[in-house]
């Protein structure tokens, strides 16, 4: 697999799918080689199981579901919701979910299923069609069914109705016990695109769509790795490693999620572009998704060091005049990974009281991978416990570069080559 994806990197073609997915690693009954090791869990009738989910798969969102069973969702991302009754759960990856199941069903087995939610196009169907399973097991005397029951609940691989369905129900539980701190006087406000594109090969010579290289950008500006990581490089102030010229707001507006986008906006500029805040600076970003490349899809956006009140979503492109009109600033939830939905927006508040190098990305790797993410900086707020903690005494060095980084050169130089012409 580790081949298989240098291969593409170094191509510039898509990056291999998955064959199956697991629970608790065993990818279940679906699958001839885990049917013997098929993970069971084992519960008492009557009593309610608290079930801490993370997805930890690196290239996409997941519904989950039990047999017969509804669950309760209470907490995401550490921080605790309003109790949300559902028959499934979008999660996506690297999103943490704290979920409670109550076993009141007839005394047998019953299959937790988990698959892929593809957000991309109808006509996309090289994804995992894969469904893990796991065994929810009742303890006591009876005998097991011959058929365990799948969940009918589950949504399909395409169902981008459920998905938004879900994440719309998310709120905080704000109680005077578990209270909410929603920025309200915004000092900054970013609007970033989320998108697919392509970087120019000479001659048509790579992997990706109309032979070039499969990339992607927020802002148009599509990440490259630098020399030097950017904490040491700002902490030591160490020169040209690195701009802060990361933009705002997009540089020419468009019909984002319309159909049929002209190719001369398909192209980022590569470049390790960062963005610096003050500290204790109030900031809201507004992530939209674009269809650039006919590649509209959801991205998990993650910010590293922080959490942030995801005040509001939607479908199409953001209207600055009216969408803020339906902001929730009473309950909105409190989590680190924001589910932007597919051709959609989601409008983020957080205080930069967290000094330090913070990365930014979408959580689907092969969208990371091709550039779709950036540098916060916060500077430091003046006093010794606002400050950025200095190393250790000894940093150990990184002496042994990975395939990995040689080939995140040879994309950086490429993409030199490319500006250059």
């Amino acid at each position: 697999m580790r081949e298989l994806l240098e291969l593409a990197l170094e191509t510039g073609s898509d990056t291999p799918r998955s064959d199956a997915y697991t629970i608790n690693g065993e990818p279940g009954d679906m699958c001839p080689c885990s049917i013997e090791t098929t993970y069971r869990m084992l519960v008492d009738y009557g009593k309610t199981y608290l079930l801490r989910m993370v997805n930890a798969v690196l290239n996409a969102d997941l519904f989950v579901s039990i047999a017969g069973h509804n669950l309760t969702v209470v907490g995401m991302d550490g921080a605790y919701l309003k109790p949300i009754d559902t028959a499934y759960v979008m999660i996506t990856p690297g999103q943490t979910m704290d979920v409670l199941i109550t076993a009141n069903q007839s005394l047998s087995y019953y299959y937790m299923a988990a698959r892929q939610y593809s957000s991309d196009g109808l006509d996309v169907t090289n994804y995992d069609h894969s469904n893990a399973t796991a065994i929810l097991q009742y303890r006591g005397n009876y005998s097991a069914p011959e058929r365990i029951p799948f969940p009918s609940t589950l949504p399909s691989y395409k169902d981008n109705v459920a998905a938004v369905a879900f994440t719309d129900r998310l709120r905080s539980l704000a109680t005077e016990e578990h209270p909410v701190n929603v920025p309200q006087n915004v000092t900054t406000r970013m609007f970033v695109l989320a998108s697919m594109g392509v970087l120019i090969c000479p001659n048509s010579s790579c992997g990706g769509i109309y032979g070039d290289r499969l990339a992607s950008s927020l802002n148009n500006f599509s990440w490259a790795h630098p020399s030097i990581d950017i904490l040491q490089a700002y902490y030591r102030n160490i020169s040209d490693i690195y701009s802060t010229n990361f933009p705002d707001f997009p540089g020419i507006l468009y019909n984002f999620t319309g159909d049929d986008l002209p190719l001369n906006i398909s192209v980022p500029t590569k470049g390790t572009v960062v963005k610096v805040f003050d500290f204790n600076e109030t900031i809201e970003i507004v992530f939209q998704g674009t269809n650039i490349i006919d590649a509209a899809e959801a991205h998990p956006m993650h910010l590293h060091g922080y959490a942030f009140y995801v005040v509001g979503t939607g479908i199409g492109d953001f209207d600055v005049d009216t969408d803020p009109q339906g902001y929730n600033l009473v309950d909105p939830p409190y989590v680190n990974t924001v589910a932007v939905p597919k051709s959609g927006w989601a409008a983020i508040r957080f205080v930069a009281d967290n000094p330090g190098v913070w990365y930014m990305h979408c959580h689907l790797d092969r969208h990371m991978t091709w550039g779709m993410d950036t540098v916060f900086i916060v500077k430091d707020g003046g006093t010794t416990a606002t400050s950025l903690r200095p190393p250790p005494a000894y940093m150990p060095p990184c002496e042994n570069s990975t395939s990995s980084s040689q080939l995140f050169n040879i994309l950086d130089k490429e993409a030199r080559l490319v500006m250059m012409r």
